[in-house]
């Protein structure tokens, strides 16, 4: 019989108030967050429990979430290649189980009009079709697993009226220069045909987007890795990492594992310390979540919840929003500054006003479920896929913003390419062609001691957003 390190490895308590900015490690074999996922995902895979004694492999994965299965799955199938995953906590501990499972035909936090801006239209041009593959890439893996997929687009709905023009310019912008078929709706529309939202004044609809049930998707990629040889190994952290003479050492609790190559894919929970090419690199952001109890079906007929397609507001501190397949609805959104203030309950409570705005009939609703995770934003508002150092053989795939659901499918394929070797064209794009940039503050914050402070500038920014984002 199959052993899973969860039958033998005895778990450390869920810590609420973690926080990767300031903690040097993620922990060791913590228990999940209470997320929906968890509750329902029904019982995990098996993996190969903690690594114990000195062991080799080609290539170390690091983070057992969407892009680390990813990776390894990838380099296994398309590239003969076993990795050997290391998680610290429980396998697909971190993002993969607490996000809100909204897989959109995107990458990182900018629009595409915000690409022609930044890089020009020819290489908008590029990078779209890149990310439309990687649309692609996302979509096949989700055919492969039963994971409660709820296709039809993106909603993204105008809070203001005066949202309204950037939304018909962004939609103008994806129909004549990229060829999307986006359409405008108004809040009549909306009201009568899909979901009957107190807040919405139209709304611009995406064609592409798939929700997902994450966790039963990730625990799809966990199954087909390890079917094809990967191994993975949970309550393994790495907990220090060094190069000697071209091999790299990954030191966990109980055993050091030599590789190769290693590919660094741990999201949100990033920690500074645990490779040189991502101090002060990513900015976590912690989200809050939140699934109520099923609706009734006079309360089904008050929201007139009549579409499964995923919500997204025009909030910056946006709101993010759907039915799900029980007829609960999920809403998520900002949640505190630091992991020591996330238990807070004003922050939840800021959610369940948010949902109360949006949906009066759904006041005094009960909250079945409740928790909060650490977002992986860049300090461009793009991820990478990238070898930071040529002459090192260590790869990161991380910095989605908020947009890693589908994403994370084709980054996990497109570091497994590097890793392996291969070259592309597509590698001159700038989200594979340049390294994950430092916050733009007279260069201070490359220093780790100063990273906390970057918390004084985010919670001066989340004041302004929300005056901007409530002025009418």
């Amino acid at each position: 019989m199959e052993m899973s390190a969860r039958h033998f490895s005895p778990l450390t308590p869920y810590d609420p108030q973690y926080d990767p900015l300031v903690a040097s490690n993620p922990g060791r074999g913590r228990n999940y967050a209470p997320t929906y996922w968890v509750g329902t995902a029904g019982t995990p895979p098996p993996d190969d429990g903690p690594i114990l004694g000195d062991t080799d492999a080609d290539v170390v994965i690091v983070g057992s979430g969407f892009t680390g299965l990813a990776t390894a799955l990838f380099l296994a199938r398309e590239h003969g290649i076993r990795a050997t995953v290391l998680e610290a906590n429980q396998s697909i501990w971190g993002c993969t189980s607490r996000n809100g499972g909204q897989g959109q035909n995107a990458s990182g936090r900018l629009y595409r009009s915000q690409w022609i801006e930044r890089w020009g239209k020819q290489t908008a041009l590029k990078l779209d079709a890149e990310i439309r593959e990687g649309f692609e890439t996302f979509k096949s893996l989700v055919a492969q697993v039963p994971c409660d997929a709820q296709p039809g687009g993106h909603f993204y709905v105008a809070h203001r009226e005066h949202k309204m023009e950037f939304l018909r310019n962004e939609a103008r912008t994806m129909r004549e220069v990229f060829g999307y078929d986006t359409r405008m709706l108004s809040a009549e529309d909306l009201r009568a045909n899909y979901f009957n939202e107190a807040e919405a004044c139209g709304a611009m609809l995406e064609p592409d987007g798939v929700g997902v049930h994450p966790l039963k998707l990730a625990h799809g990629y966990l199954r087909m890795a390890r079917d094809l040889g990967v191994k993975v190994h949970p309550s393994s952290p790495v907990i220090g990492m060094e190069t000697r003479n071209g091999v790299h050492y990954l030191k966990t609790p109980t055993g050091t594992v030599r590789a190769r190559a290693v590919g660094l894919a741990t999201g949100g929970y990033t920690s500074n310390g645990l490779h040189k090419s991502l101090d002060s690199k990513i900015m976590p952001i912690l989200s809050n979540s939140l699934v109520t109890r099923p609706l009734t079906p006079e309360e089904l007929e008050a929201t007139n919840f009549r579409t499964t397609t995923f919500i997204t507001d025009t909030r910056t501190l946006r709101f993010y929003y759907r039915k799900l397949p029980d007829n609960r609805v999920q809403i998520g959104s900002r949640s505190a500054i630091t992991g020591a203030d996330a238990p807070d309950p004003r922050h939840m409570q800021m959610l369940v006003s948010g949902l109360h705005r949006k949906f009066p009939a759904l006041k005094g609703i009960g909250i079945d479920y409740s928790w909060w995770g650490w977002v992986d934003v860049s300090h461009d508002m793009m991820p990478r896929v990238m070898q930071p150092d040529p002459k090192e053989s260590v790869f990161y795939a991380l910095g989605y913003g908020g947009n890693g659901v589908s994403f994370s499918a084709h980054a996990g394929r497109r570091m497994a390419e590097r890793i392996a070797g291969k070259k592309s064209k597509v590698f001159e794009l700038p989200i594979y062609s340049s390294p994950l940039p430092y916050p733009n503050v007279l260069n201070l914050v490359e220093s780790r001691a100063f990273a906390p402070f970057r918390r004084l500038g985010q919670r001066a920014l989340y004041h302004w957003y929300h005056a901007r984002d409530e002025r009418r």
